[in-house]
């Protein structure tokens, strides 16, 4: 690895005091499981502070950056007009561009071999794994010629840029079905409110009622402790979608049991802070799925699972959640009793039934575009070992992919 690279650093050991704008302090949580920067939620420093934390290195634009400790396996490239400086647990590659394509490099650490090695290294500690940083520039790694190289990635930044089109699609469609939610439930701008008569603020045919009333809060499922169900961890929740960027199959050892239409509430800080909601539409018809222990289940009583979602993910159901929270600071926990005193406008089942058929077919629509997507990063992941090892042609699979 030290052969093919200009600087290697490792971040800071320390967090700058919080700031309302101003330069990113790029952390773990600004890194996405399948690669790449997201930038939805950050924290800044004062541009008066940023030289202090930028003096051993400013990242720029492609270089790799990676996490270290606590959460592994990620990785991004630095974009063109970043400007930030390495969180903690955060390391930085800055690549010979005359040794090595910084797009092959970033690919090669995302692929599952790299992975794999990753965790034959790792260092497991009594709180949290990390990888040594002092040994990573030993770590070996397969590098064929430049021009190989290049052609490698290009053709996987060009399922990259599919996977991006469908993310676009994804986000227009929920904002689109969670305006349509505000509009008609928040706002009261139904079907036919102009003609509707309100009463104390609620409209006719409408009625004010507490949560549990109309949604099962962790409901009861039976599961076989010997079988393997599929498991969703708090890491596979979207804090800004309610799709589920992975899961696995395991045994059940305890933790919440869900079905597909049920919402999983995150219940602990800062996952909730953050909007860590998810909405289940993984599981084959009749399947049962099981998660973490910090989720909450809510299953419709008398509402539609896209109304218990949107609702579920609204300022002031979770804000009411958030002021019930109780614990040391750092693992604090919602109080399931929060939900007995939160009140909201149940809708009749007609003005349900118009919203489920408007926003229904926008949710199986991101969840096959969500599909759509694991199945183009399996499809690159396999490609690496396969073009690098010559057993298939960089041509081959470009016509695969123009198929």
């Amino acid at each position: 690895m030290k052969d093919i690279y200009l600087g290697f650093f490792d971040g800071p050991h320390a967090t700058p005091k919080p700031s309302d704008e101003g330069p990113v302090f790029l952390g773990i949580k600004n890194i996405k499981e399948e690669g790449g920067i997201d930038l939805t939620t950050v924290r800044h420093i004062s541009p008066s502070e940023y030289p202090k934390w930028t003096r051993r290195v400013t990242p720029g634009k492609d270089d790799i950056v990676f996490s270290y400790e606590a959460t592994l396996h990620r990785y991004a490239i630095i974009p063109k007009g970043f400007v930030g400086c390495l969180g903690r647990r955060m390391a930085l590659i800055r690549l010979n561009p005359s040794k090595a394509d910084v797009r092959f490099i970033y690919y090669y650490f995302l692929s599952n071999a790299w992975r794999t090695f990753i965790e034959t290294i790792k260092i497991s500690g009594s709180t949290v794994d990390r990888i040594s940083i002092t040994d990573f520039p030993n770590y070996e790694i397969q590098l064929p010629p430049l021009p190989l190289q290049t052609r490698i990635a290009d053709l996987l930044s060009a399922y990259d840029e599919l996977i991006e089109v469908n993310n676009r699609r994804i986000a227009l469609l929920e904002q689109t079905a969670e305006q349509l939610y505000k509009e008609w439930f928040v706002r009261l701008r139904f079907p036919g409110y102009a003609q509707t008569k309100v009463r104390k603020g609620v409209p006719e045919g409408w009625e004010e009622m507490n949560f549990p009333k109309a949604v099962e809060i962790n409901p009861r499922i039976k599961v076989d402790k010997h079988k393997e169900y599929t498991y969703v961890d708090m890491g596979s929740l979207n804090e800004n979608s309610m799709i589920t960027s992975s899961h696995s199959k395991r045994k059940p050892k305890g933790g919440a049991k869900f079905t597909n239409g049920d919402t999983l509430f995150s219940r602990i800080t800062p996952c909730l802070q953050n909007g860590k909601i998810g909405l289940m539409q993984i599981l084959r018809k009749g399947e049962v799925g099981f998660g973490s222990t910090e989720f909450i289940i809510f299953r419709s009583k008398t509402l539609i699972p896209e109304f218990v979602y949107f609702l579920s993910r609204n300022q002031s159901f979770r804000q009411n959640a958030i002021n019930s929270m109780v614990g040391a600071s750092g693992r604090q926990r919602v109080d399931n009793k929060c939900f007995n005193s939160f009140m909201f406008l149940h809708p009749p089942q007609s003005i349900l039934g118009q919203f489920s058929d408007l926003t229904n077919p926008m949710v199986r629509q991101i969840f096959k575009l969500n599909a759509q997507n694991q199945t183009l990063r399996r499809t690159r992941d396999l490609l690496l070992p396969r073009l690098i090892s010559g057993q298939l042609s960089v041509a081959e699979a470009e016509t695969a992919l123009n198929a």
